[in-house]
């Protein structure tokens, strides 16, 4: 039975002919569809195994089981198995497939068969000389509607664009759209075989349905389309370009009813032409394609998906592999040729494969139509056919460009590209824009130039077949090593937003520099430059991971010299010890590398980065809750501060002493500090201190002015503090002045002043901006002020769970700054649950805390709530009171008028606050 023609169901297949047919009509299968269904029936109730049915219909060829699966199921829908009453296919679990339907051997139809395989498969098109599309026209709507306008009014129309973007496609869609408006039809004439121009006249002649006898064919020409109501379409006119401006304005002039539709990868120039320059089909970017339905929104994956059900016979996206077609599109950058190219792999490679394979490489798109145009056969023949037509200079600079990873300047072409000065490369650069091999984005200033992927990657074999990648890509990384460095500068001077904006538009060109650099051929100390130059764009760009992994990078290469560059180590210690003093956790104290910092510093005498070094491990001590030792770095940044040309850095010692001075519960001092910096210091309008401090300076000591205040008693003052606070700090717009503004002010004083509902309504602004950044620290932070507010609304487990979960994280992370507080917090919500015993050893806890590290500005506070423990039981009423008492003279003590007045609350007797002095 294997080779005869047989019936089943509503189909015949004819093996001979390796035709299916249903109801004596030929239906539409892939090839690999039809090897296995052949296979199938040859073997007809057997059970054929996966691995003989892969040999049989890839043979020699080594493919993954999903593209057994792939084609099976491509070829169940062909056939509708499964659908009532039809069952052809069984899938025999761990062993194989198994054709279950009855056959019936047949010769009865050889008639109608023979008739249906002598049929057309596809009714030939009434349009004259038009070649024949592969398929339908994906995503290209907006642009037919339009030149379809222009047409109409417009003789001379070039749609412009790189080789394989669907010019041709195009010009024959708007050709078959408007065909009814020219008496004498639509003329199609290939050019791309045509290598003598003087042959022109004669292949337009012989398109056109003209026979040309004179010497002077031109003017034949001219004069036997003269009368002729026709549009011309002249393919592929890149490569006899001015030639064919010529011929066109000639022939325009002399027949008025003639219209010229012609593609090209550069503009004619022919005077009364209209340009259109065909833009890619559009494709997800990241994250755009994370479904079936968001990436079929796109035109590109559309006629990806189309041409794949083409060539395996049916083929329907899945939310799975939505992502990896969004980044197959993406990667071919929305090209249609190389999407219809890539799509054909599918049988042999499958999507994920196809994936894989085109994150290394290009090489595999080298399987097209047999019969398409010999020079879109392939991808590397469309490139190559384009690049013939350059000279010698457009060549060695499009090869150079290919280093630039995405975007680059006209300057940076210059540094890159310049063959000590004998190119003009910024004449070479325009002519590569206008032959579509350079796309240029001129909306912003400076105008930006970048090579699609698959030039780009065919540009690179060139150069690196030259010889010259080498030399080049020095260039290369001196140019950004300089471009970065003059950034880091601008950045430390002026802090301006529009900084970031222009410069992280290079983080590609500068990871492409820092790969040369620290390569086998490249220059590490090139390397070590490109990293310190680049530390502020990766920490404003939170690219802290990339930063560090750059920074360790160059430190092994430079603690391996026998001479060191102290500067650099200095500053590259700096940059690791640098995302602990943000709120994220998970990554260990950055206290040691800012010590060897700091030391680097102190022997090369650097006054600024031993300031530097000085806040950070301030920030590190006073985040760890050791405020003893903060005030130490405080007072030593203090005297450094003196030395520093800025003067503006003795009032930022004066904030960070008043800081170190409240939590050790020096409430007077405190606020006198923070007073005498908000009274003289003026905010640089270089936003230079944001730069080098991390946040807004005036506003991070207002954070410490109204924590005093609110302690003072001056409530009224403090919570306006704290509502003019949070309007300045949006208005910065900048995230983690905002976020410590939430954490270490507003929340926790309208907490202590017991305003749930503002509370509430900042904690959850907290919760959102933190999540969104990733400040795992802050957002703790917001979970335990969360966990308060439950537990004061009387949510008390719910509160206790969250606090404790969240003061976990915050000890993993060694973030102990307010962990006295939120063991408070959790005292107060075990006491709710009747667990007193547990909170009391949970404020044991706190007070030991608070005598090793100083920490004594909540310590008021925690005896008083000690002592309503304690007040819970018959045998401790006189400790109790005791522990009021000391909370109510250390209150005086600290001048802490907020917790006196708790403590005397809790005591039941005003005792004579009057006295207590709150100036």
């Amino acid at each position: 039975m294997k080779n005869a023609n047989v019936r089943f169901g509503p189909f015949t297949l004819i093996p001979s002919e390796r035709l299916l047919l249903r109801d004596s009509g030929p239906i539409k299968i892939g090839s690999r569809a039809l090897d296995i269904l052949i296979a199938l029936v040859s073997r007809a109730g057997e059970v054929v195994s996966k691995e003989d049915l892969i040999s049989i219909v890839w043979p020699r060829t080594f493919v993954e089981e999903t593209n057994l699966r792939v084609n099976v199921a491509a070829l169940r829908k062909a056939l509708g198995d499964g659908h009532e009453p039809h069952r052809f296919i069984s899938n025999i679990t761990g062993r194989g497939y198994c054709f279950v339907a009855p056959l019936n051997e047949t010769d009865e139809l050889a008639g109608e068969v023979q008739a249906a395989i002598s049929k057309p498969r596809q009714p030939a098109p009434a349009t004259g000389s038009l070649p024949r599309l592969s398929g339908r026209v994906i995503g290209r709507d907006g642009e037919l509607d339009l030149l379809d306008r222009q047409l109409a009014e417009l003789r001379l129309l070039t749609i412009v664009g790189p080789g394989g973007i669907g010019k041709t496609t195009i010009a024959v869609s708007l050709a078959q759209r408007t065909l009814d408006r020219y008496a004498d039809g639509v003329a199609f004439v290939d050019l791309g075989t045509l290598t003598d121009p003087a042959l022109l006249p004669v292949v337009v002649a012989k398109g056109a349905g003209c026979v040309l006898g004179s010497t002077d064919q031109l003017a034949e020409l001219a004069e036997q389309l003269r009368d002729r109501s026709m549009l011309l379409i002249l393919d592929c006119c890149e490569h006899l370009i001015d030639d064919v401006a010529l011929m066109v304005e000639a022939l325009a002039a002399r027949a008025p009813e003639l219209n010229f539709l012609m593609t090209s990868r550069e503009p004619l120039r022919a005077q009364g032409e209209r340009v259109l320059r065909l833009a890619p089909l559009d494709f997800p970017s990241e994250g755009e394609a994370d479904d079936a339905a968001s990436a079929l929104g796109f035109a590109a994956v559309q006629l990806f998906v189309e041409r794949v059900a083409d060539g395996i016979g049916g083929y329907d996206l899945g939310d799975a592999e939505a992502p990896l077609v969004g980044e197959i599109c993406r990667r071919l950058d929305g090209i249609g040729l190389a999407i219809e190219l890539a799509a054909s792999q599918v049988d042999s490679l499958g999507i994920q494969g196809l994936a894989v394979s085109l994150r290394n490489s290009f090489d595999g798109l080298t399987r097209g139509r047999r019969t398409a145009l010999p020079r879109h056969q392939t991808l590397h023949a469309a490139l190559d056919w384009s690049h013939s037509l350059l000279d010698e200079p457009q060549r060695f600079v499009l090869s150079h460009l290919s280093l630039f990873n995405k975007e680059f300047t006209m300057e940076a072409a210059r540094a890159v590209a310049s063959d000590g000065g004998t190119i003009d490369v910024a004449a070479c650069l325009g002519d590569l824009v206008a032959k579509s091999l350079v796309v240029a984005d001129r909306s912003i200033h400076p105008a930006r130039y970048r090579l699609l992927d698959m030039t780009r990657a065919h540009a690179a074999e060139k150069l690196s077949a030259s010889g010259r990648g080498e030399e080049a890509s020095r260039r290369h990384a001196m140019h950004y090593l300089g471009f970065f460095g003059q950034a880091a500068g601008q950045w430390q001077a002026t802090h301006d937003t529009d900084w970031l904006a222009l410069h992280h538009r290079d983080m590609g060109n500068l990871r492409a520099a820092l790969d040369w650099a620290f390569s086998p051929q490249g220059d590490p100390m090139i390397g070590v430059g490109l990293t310190v130059a680049a530390i502020p764009l990766w920490y404003q760009l939170s690219l802290v991971d990339e930063c560090l992994m750059r920074v360790r990078q160059a430190l092994d290469w430079l603690e391996r010299q026998d001479r060191t560059d102290d500067s650099s180590l200095m500053m590259l210690y700096a940059a690791l010890g640098f995302p602990h003093m943000r709120a994220i956790s998970g990554r260990p104290s950055g206290a040691k590398a800012w010590e060897r910092s700091l030391g680097i510093a102190r022997r090369i005498d650097d006054v600024d980065f031993q300031l530097r070094a000085l806040w950070a491990l301030w920030v590190d001590r006073t985040n760890s809750g050791n405020s003893r030792a903060a005030l130490e770095m405080a007072e030593e940044f203090h005297r450094m501060a003196a030395r520093s040309r800025d003067p503006a850095d003795r009032l930022i010692g004066e904030r960070m002493r008043a800081r170190s001075l409240h939590f050790l519960g020096d409430q007077p001092r405190a606020e006198a500090h923070v007073r005498r910096m908000l009274d003289e210091y003026r905010t640089p309008a270089s936003g230079a201190h944001l730069a080098r401090f991390q946040y807004e300076q005036r506003l991070t000591a207002r954070i410490t002015l109204a924590r005093v205040l609110w302690l003072r008693g001056r409530a009224k003052e403090a919570l306006g503090e704290v509502e003019d606070m949070v309007g300045t700090a949006l208005d910065t717009d900048h995230n983690l002045t905002t976020c410590h503004v939430l954490s270490d002010a507003v929340c926790p004083i309208y907490l202590m002043a017991g305003d749930l509902a503002r509370a509430q309504h900042y904690t959850g602004m907290l919760l959102e901006r933190t999540k969104a950044h990733a400040l795992d620290v802050w957002h703790a932070y917001a979970e335990c002020f969360q966990g308060d507010i439950l537990i004061r609304q009387g949510r008390a487990a719910a509160g206790v769970s969250l606090v404790r979960d969240a003061q976990d994280r915050l000890e993993r992370a060694g973030f102990h700054l307010y962990r006295t507080v939120f063991h408070a917090v959790l005292a107060s919500g075990l006491q709710a649950l009747g667990r007193v015993e547990e909170a009391l050893r949970l404020l044991d806890t706190a007070l030991a805390l608070t005598r090793q590290t100083g920490e004594a500005w909540y310590v008021p506070e925690l005896l008083r709530q000690y002592a309503q423990l304690l007040m819970t039981r018959d045998d401790a009423q006189e400790d109790a009171r005791r522990l009021i008492e000391q909370s109510l003279a250390l209150a005086r003590e600290q001048g802490a008028m907020a917790w006196a007045t708790r403590a005397a609350g809790t005591l039941g007797t005003s005792n004579d606050l009057t006295r207590f002095n709150t100036a």
